[in-house]
């Protein structure tokens, strides 16, 4: 397979973080982004020249436009751009999660997407090529008590990605992806111990990075699920 560039946010930990490894070992590049700085330059100086990793806080729109015009300049437009930078609120009642707990969720999960769409998809569309997936989860198809911010943050990927492939121009695609249950801290903030018999980010991204390489126009608008076992 030719080697592709693929845009990644959220890949200081947890499946970004797992995702920049199997893609790199695959053979493609990865333009990544993080809020921290000691991960940024742990990634930048594992995986060196070819590949650029950047602090970038994704709710910030003027950091996401900073960063774009650097990337598009220095890389490319993205074949493949990976919205999956997100947060999660601790488990609380609805009427419980502060104010202040309950706007970061929305800042990043759902602005954060909207920035990066709003300055990486307009290169991707004049070229008339690429595939945008944006991470969903299962609490973005059904609910559970204690994550109501979080839920309704991922069903809000599932309408916003569905509209989207609708504007995109033929050729290219739009997909909400749930990735499965994986053994990740955020995972770990709502399960605890029991995450552990989930699977690690690692192994699910062996499974997943080919899944997400072989996805094309063929899959826009369709709710689809990764799993890594």
């Amino acid at each position: 397979m030719p080697s592709k560039l693929i845009l990644i946010t959220g890949v200081s930990r947890g499946l970004g973080r797992a995702m920049t490894a199997e893609f790199i070992r695959q053979g493609h590049r990865v333009a990544g982004c993080g809020r921290n700085p000691e991960a940024i330059v742990e990634l930048n100086q594992a995986y060196g020249p070819g590949n650029r990793f950047d602090v970038v806080d994704v709710a910030d729109d003027a950091a996401v436009a900073a960063w774009a015009r650097i990337v598009l300049v220095d890389m490319g437009p993205p074949d493949l751009l990976l919205n999956n930078a997100a947060l999660i609120n601790r488990n609380a009642h609805l009427w419980a999660v502060p104010a202040e707990e309950f706007d970061a969720v929305i800042d990043v999960n759902i602005k954060g997407v909207a920035n990066v769409i709003r300055h990486f998809v307009p290169a991707m569309v004049e070229r008339g090529h690429g595939v945008i997936v944006n991470f969903s989860s299962g609490w973005g198809r059904e609910t559970d008590p204690e994550v109501a911010p979080y839920c309704a943050t991922k069903w809000a990927m599932e309408g916003l990605t569905k509209a989207l492939a609708q504007e995109l121009p033929r050729g290219m695609a739009a997909i909400p992806l749930s990735p499965g249950i994986i053994d990740t801290d955020m995972l770990r903030s709502c399960f605890g111990g029991d995450a552990g018999i989930y699977p690690q980010p690692e192994e699910w991204a062996r499974t997943a990075v080919p899944y997400l390489l072989a996805l094309g126009p063929g899959d826009t608008g369709k709710s689809l699920t990764v799993s890594g076992r």
